[in-house]
């Protein structure tokens, strides 16, 4: 069976990103395994990309996630992301990230993959996202570079 993922806007935005080179090599490395995985994003993956400024960037990564499962922004989602806030386990400047972990929890992925060291992939701020949800009756999730998959 193979591991259901979802991945941020990171990890499509660093693919061609010439800004990192080391960072889009290991991106593309994980994407030329991508088969591996089934693969999800979100509609605030899809928002942040429609939100790029630079055009050919946009449709870069918009071709880049074509085909993928994009999963929905439900009340339920917002009101776990709204949780995540209230209890501090993410800043309330960053509602996007906190709504991506809500996301990839109630559907079920195994691992939510971004670059975002700053709010998602860090010990601290996992740990607090676990003890919550298994509080809540909710499953854990790992969040994972793509070079740690």
């Amino acid at each position: 069976m193979k591991q259901r993922i979802y991945l941020d806007t990171s990890v499509i935005s660093l693919h061609d990103d010439p800004r990192s080179p080391d960072r889009r090599a290991l991106t593309r490395e994980f994407w030329r395994r991508i088969s591996d995985f089934e693969v999800s994003i979100s509609e605030v993956t899809t928002r942040e990309i429609e939100e790029t400024p630079d055009a050919a960037r946009r449709e870069q990564m918009l071709r880049l996630v074509t085909g993928l499962p994009v999963l929905q922004v439900t009340p339920e989602a917002k009101a776990l992301a709204r949780r995540y806030l209230t209890t501090a386990i993410f800043p309330p400047k960053v509602v996007d990230d906190a709504l991506h972990v809500a996301i990839a929890i109630l559907s079920r992925q195994n691992i939510l993959v971004s670059w975002n060291f700053k709010h998602l992939v860090n010990q601290r701020r996992r740990a607090a996202i676990d003890a919550l949800n298994i509080g809540s009756g909710l499953p854990t999730i790992a969040i994972l570079s793509p070079p740690e998959l």
